[in-house]
């Protein structure tokens, strides 16, 4: 049977092509469609979609309103937002997938941009990684759960005397996300301390302007200090490097023992432009004497490739989240299959497992 999917967006012109572009995959079927989110919300009280597809900006109620009266009223849903690179509009996605959308995909500039492969492949790939088929499984064959709009996360975070801390070792924590991974950092960043005995350097595939939007709502909402990294930012304990959207980031040790960000925009690897293999890498050559490694939910396998080098170089400590509370069971299944993986936690408790790992100074 077909999968559900609604579609809102205000302008019809983009509800044709996103119906056309759901339509031509034998998977899904897009057959209802709203034009703004007072529409949705009243289909939303009565039905049951397998995905909503929700634009942004529209009349009455726009999408983060939609996203909060849901919220309030414990209607569940599987939202894939549709967004602008406008400044305002990335603000509004991170807060809409703070309040429950899995994902979003980025909005066509113009009709030829909208009938394009770009946003036609990206947005039925994210319909197959975050929708489960009949047989418990998504279209792209990897467990998925999509967590309650209104469900609560209970960040677990070990007592000082269960904190094993950095042995005297110089760490750094490398974290790796992609889909359902902004959610998934509210609850990790900000139950970090502020004087984590560790720089983190971390790579969520997401557009230009995306990442600088979330970097500074995990830094309003964190102890921790939070930055979208920028060309030769020293890498200093207790503070989180997001790369930016659009260049890949790499870590590179100078002469007087420092760690500074390198940022190029050499072309995407496998589409990914951060990938996190090419920061996994570039750690090969540090000072540091263990890289604690990160890797939450998200499709694909960017991450293990990475890693795998970095074994080879570096005493490295594994962290990965389980299946259960992932959105896409995709990074975090193909490190774990690799074999270096020395935990498998839920997502509650994977900031409590980096402090563990790297203690506090």
């Amino acid at each position: 049977m077909k999968k559900n999917i609604l579609v809102v967006d205000d302008s019809a012109l983009m509800r044709r092509v996103i119906c056309d572009i759901i339509n031509s995959d034998s998977t899904f079927q897009a057959t209802e469609v709203c034009r703004d989110g007072l529409e949705a919300y009243e289909k939303l009280k009565t039905k049951a979609y397998d995905a909503v597809v929700l634009d942004v900006n529209m009349p009455r109620m726009d999408g983060l309103e939609l996203l909060e009266k849901l919220q309030q009223d414990g209607i569940k849903a599987t939202i894939i937002m549709v967004s602008t690179l406008t400044t305002r509009d990335a603000d509004v996605t991170i807060r809409a997938m703070e309040l429950g959308a899995v994902d979003f995909v980025t909005k066509p500039g113009n009709l030829i941009e909208a009938k394009g492969n770009d946003f036609k492949n990206g947005l039925l790939s994210i319909l197959k990684a975050v929708i489960k088929t009949d047989d418990g499984r998504n279209a792209s064959d990897t467990p998925v759960r999509t967590p309650a709009a209104k469900e609560r996360v209970l960040v677990k975070v070990p007592k000082a005397a269960e904190r094993t801390g950095s042995n005297g070792k110089n760490k750094l924590i490398a974290l790796a996300c992609s889909t359902g991974g902004p959610k998934a950092l509210q609850s990790v960043i900000p139950y970090l301390p502020a004087d984590l005995n560790a720089p983190m350097v971390l790579v969520q595939h997401m557009p230009k302007g995306f990442t600088k939007s979330m970097a500074e709502r995990l830094n309003e909402t964190s102890k921790i200090e939070v930055r979208e990294a920028q060309e030769g930012d020293i890498l200093k304990k207790g503070c989180v490097y997001i790369a930016p959207g659009g260049y890949h980031m790499e870590v590179q040790k100078k002469p007087d023992g420092t760690h500074v960000v390198r940022l190029n925009d050499k072309p995407p690897i496998g589409g990914l432009r951060p990938c996190a293999n090419i920061t996994y890498q570039s750690l090969r050559t540090s000072g540091y004497d263990e890289i604690v490694c990160v890797v939450l939910t998200g499709m694909g396998a960017d991450g293990t490739e990475g890693i795998l080098s970095l074994k080879e170089k570096k005493k490295i400590y594994a962290i990965s989240q389980d299946a259960a509370s992932c959105v896409v069971y995709g990074m975090p299944k193909a490190i774990a299959e690799a074999g270096v993986v020395n935990e498998v936690v839920p997502l509650t408790d994977v900031a409590g497992t980096i402090i563990k790992n790297v203690g506090v100074q």
